[in-house]
C-alpha cells in the first residue's frame, strides 16, 4: 500500500473509541481510511454504534501528529505492514471477526500455502514439557509447518529454539511494538529467528508490554493457525486463554496429558476432560486429526523397488507386513519400542511410502 493509505489507515486506528470490529464497518461504509475522515457527519452517524463522541474524536487533529510519528518509524525500520484484506496477511487471522486491521512484521516470513500451528503452555516448562515439544516439532519436520508462539518464558522460547534448531519457520507474536524485545532476555534469540521466519505484532512502537496486551496478542496466535497445542498448563493460565480463543475461532486444540498430580498438567487434562481439546501423543495424533496430506508429502519421494528402511523400521515393516492392519499402541508393545518413538518411526516410514495411516489410529504395510 501506499504511504498515504498508511497514513490514513494508522490515524484511524488512532482514534479513541475505534478497535478493529470499528474500523472495519467504518471502512466498509466509506470504502478507505482517508474517505472516513473526508465524509460528512451525517455519514458517519449512520454507521450503527457510531455516536456523537465517536464522531468528535475522529476530527482531533493530534491522531495525525501521532499516525506520522508511527509512519515514520515503520519507513526508518523497513518493518513490513499487512492490511487485513491483503494477500499476504495471514489468511485464517482474517476471518475472525477482531483480527487487527493491520499486522506489523520483521524477518522472513512467508506464509503462502504453509500448514502453521501454535504451540503455547506454561513460562515454567517442566523436563517432562520440554522433551514432548522437541520431540514432536522433530517429528514435524517432514511436513515443514511453521511454529507460532508468544515468544515469552518457558514453552513458548522453547517451540522458538527447536523451530530454529530443525530449520523450521517460526514466528513470535509479540505485545508490544517492534522497537522493543520483551522478555529482554531473550534479545539472543532474534537474529536466529528472522533469519527464517521473524516477529508479528498489532501493537505501535508507542506500545509497552502491558498485562492487558498478552491477551489480545493471543488472539492472534490462535486465529492465524490451523491448530492449537498446549503442551503443559496449570489450572490457570495464558496459554488456557489462547485455547479458548482457538475453539471461539472453530479451530482444532490439542493438549499432553500428563499425570493428575503434577501441577503443569491440570490445565492440559482439564481442556481434554471438558472435550475442549483433543489428546495430543505424538506427531502422528495431530497429523490425523487435521488430516494433513502425508501422502502427497510421500510422492516426491516415490516409493522405489528397493526402500532403504533404517533397522528399527525395517522391525516395524516386516511386523506389519505379517500381521497386517495394526493400532500404534499394539505395534509399540510388540516391536519393543516407547510411544514416543514408534510415532516417529511410523511418520517416516509414511513419508518413505512404505505404510499408510488408517482411522482410529491403524497402521498397515504397503
Amino acid at each position: 500500500m501506499s504511504d498515504q493509505e498508511l497514513f490514513y489507515l494508522l490515524a484511524l486506528l488512532k482514534v479513541d473509541g475505534v478497535g478493529d470490529i470499528m474500523a472495519k464497518k467504518l471502512l466498509t461504509h466509506c470504502g478507505n481510511a482517508e474517505s472516513v475522515f473526508k465524509a460528512k457527519l451525517n455519514q458517519i452517524a449512520a454507521i450503527d454504534g457510531v455516536g456523537s463522541s465517536l464522531l468528535k474524536k475522529i476530527h482531533d487533529k493530534s491522531i495525525f501528529e501521532k499516525a506520522n510519528e508511527e509512519l515514520e518509524f515503520i519507513k526508518s525500520n523497513n518493518i513490513n505492514v499487512s492490511f487485513f484484506q491483503d494477500e499476504n496477511y495471514p489468511d485464517r487471522l482474517k476471518h475472525c471477526i477482531d483480527s487487527p486491521v493491520l499486522i506489523f512484521s520483521s524477518g522472513n516470513i512467508n506464509l503462502k500455502n504453509r500448514k502453521l500451528i501454535s504451540i503455547v503452555g506454561t513460562r515454567q516448562i517442566t523436563s517432562y514439557g520440554s522433551e514432548f515439544c522437541k520431540k514432536l516439532i522433530e517429528d514435524l519436520v517432514p511436513l515443514d509447518p511453521v511454529i507460532v508462539s508468544g515468544f515469552a518464558y518457558g514453552v513458548d522460547i522453547a517451540a522458538h529454539q527447536f523451530a530454529v534448531e530443525n530449520n523450521l519457520q517460526t514466528i513470535g507474536v509479540l505485545a508490544h511494538g517492534l522497537n522493543q524485545i520483551y522478555p529482554k532476555m531473550h534479545k539472543k534469540y532474534v537474529a536466529k529467528m528472522e533469519e527464517n521466519g521473524g516477529f508479528m505484532t498489532e501493537f505501535w512502537s508507542t506500545s509497552s508490554p502491558d498485562k492487558e496486551n498478552f491477551v489480545r496478542r493471543n488472539r492472534i496466535v490462535a486465529g492465524m493457525t490451523e491448530a492449537t497445542i498446549v503442551i503443559e498448563s496449570a489450572d490457570k493460565g495464558g496459554s488456557l486463554i489462547t485455547a479458548n480463543l482457538a475453539n471461539d475461532y472453530n479451530r482444532d486444540v490439542f493438549a499432553v496429558p500428563g499425570r493428575v498430580t503434577d501441577k503443569y498438567s491440570q490445565g492440559c487434562n482439564n481442556l481434554i476432560k471438558t472435550q475442549k481439546a483433543n489428546v495430543l501423543t505424538s506427531a502422528a495424533d495431530l497429523i490425523y486429526i487435521l488430516n494433513w496430506d502425508v501422502e502427497s508429502k510421500s510422492k516426491a519421494v516415490q516409493k522405489q523397488l528397493f526402500v532403504e528402511l533404517e533397522p528399527e523400521e525395517q522391525k516395524v515393516y516386516d511386523f506389519l507386513l505379517k500381521n497386517g492392519k495394526e493400532i500404534l499402541d499394539f505395534i509399540a508393545l510388540q516391536c519393543d519400542f516407547p510411544i514416543y518413538k514408534i510415532s516417529g518411526i511410523l511418520l517416516n516410514m509414511e513419508l518413505k511410502g512404505v505404510i499408510r495411516p488408517l482411522p482410529g489410529k491403524l497402521f498397515e504395510a504397503i
